[in-house]
């Protein structure tokens, strides 16, 4: 068997389940906490917009993404930083891990994961969330040479610290590594601006369509993917 990469690595919301299987289950939340929520994606927003984290920049080394993520959606929200850091922290990182709980995955991603560690590919996850709860309630736990979330390294995707850092955990030649997501915005042309290859998981309707980042592979199941990089 000829392997076309020594390791694969995946993005987790959105490209190992459908991201409507997320969605539905979270509605109640949307209705109760819409503000919170809106705080989150514009504070998001503009740490992507920022590039690499101001996390560990002088005047900040004592302050974690957290603290800087909490300081902007508490100058949204007009709230004190620690209050709302307290509250995002119970609401969206602790309150939606138990909704992954009924989530299903796609197809054969269990078959397709297993298929390429034992065709000696290192496997790798790198998620913006917090993933290691996810994958436990996912039944995805104890596939993976590496899992990072990109918060902790300090910087959002595409930004290329967290690519970076993912490199270095599976000890693989950058090239020699294909990522995998469902975002090109974030997934896709953040791991081609870090050299290595990359696959977007798409909707069959939508495979076709022009603006992928380039992705060197478009699938919609998850067998595809495994012929691809098995050969």
């Amino acid at each position: 068997m000829s392997k076309k990469f020594d390791g694969v690595a995946f993005d987790l919301d959105g490209t190992l389940y459908p991201n409507y299987r997320f969605y539905i289950p979270l509605i109640p939340f949307i209705v109760r906490e819409p503000w919170l929520l809106l705080a989150l994606g514009k504070a998001r927003n503009i740490l992507r917009a920022g590039s690499t984290a101001r996390t560990g920049q002088a005047g900040a080394e004592a302050e974690t993404f957290y603290d800087i993520q909490a300081q902007i959606m508490g100058e949204i929200l007009h709230i004190d930083r620690q209050i709302i850091k307290d509250r995002t922290e119970r609401l969206i990182y602790r309150g939606w891990e138990p909704l992954f709980k009924t989530i299903k995955l796609y197809p054969e991603v269990r078959e397709t994961l297993q298929s390429l560690r034992e065709g000696g590919v290192k496997l790798g996850l790198l998620s913006d969330f917090p993933p290691e709860t996810k994958l436990d309630y996912l039944n995805l736990h104890g596939l993976w040479a590496a899992v990072l979330c990109s918060e902790r390294v300090g910087a959002l995707k595409p930004d290329p610290a967290p690519f970076l850092e993912l490199v270095k955990k599976l000890e693989i030649p950058v090239e020699r590594l294909l990522y995998v997501g469902n975002s090109v915005q974030y997934d896709i042309i953040g791991a081609k601006n870090t050299g290595m290859k990359a696959a977007l998981i798409s909707a069959p309707f939508r495979r076709h369509r022009r603006r992928n980042g380039n992705a060197d592979f478009i699938f919609s199941d998850y067998r595809q993917l495994g012929d691809y990089v098995l050969g």
